[in-house]
């Protein structure tokens, strides 16, 4: 896992490179959550590749743990990705909804996820 810092003005954007899985549990999710924070980020990018595809199944209630984590911190999340893979309109709503808010976006590109976070 590799850290690329992003400035935005005053802000500082952590963009987490990883080809692997880097969330398949709440758990995980929590503990780089963890890590980003105490290194004294409360702005991160993540790729839709490093969570497991089994957490866009809303069913399990994966994403909506995970995601509460980083809101219950405090940490803005933007994941990017191209999330027309992930069948079906709970997902799409899900996404719809988080969008309008500012703790989790999910994006199409890094640029965009910068421009809202950085706001």
């Amino acid at each position: 896992m590799k850290l690329e810092i992003h400035q935005a003005g005053e802000k500082s954007i952590v963009e987490v490179l990883s080809e692997e899985k880097l969330i398949n549990d709440p758990q995980e999710g929590l503990q780089l959550l963890a890590d980003i924070y105490y290194q004294g980020y409360d702005r991160m990018i993540l790729q839709d590749k490093n969570l497991d595809p089994d957490v866009f199944d809303l069913k399990n209630g994966l994403l909506g743990e995970i995601l509460q984590k980083f809101s219950n911190y405090r940490m803005r999340l933007a994941i990017v990705g191209d999330f027309s893979k992930y069948p079906g309109k709970s997902v799409r709503d899900f996404i719809y909804e988080s969008n309008n808010g500012r703790m989790v976006n999910f994006v199409p590109t890094v640029e965009e996820a910068i421009a809202r976070l950085s706001k």
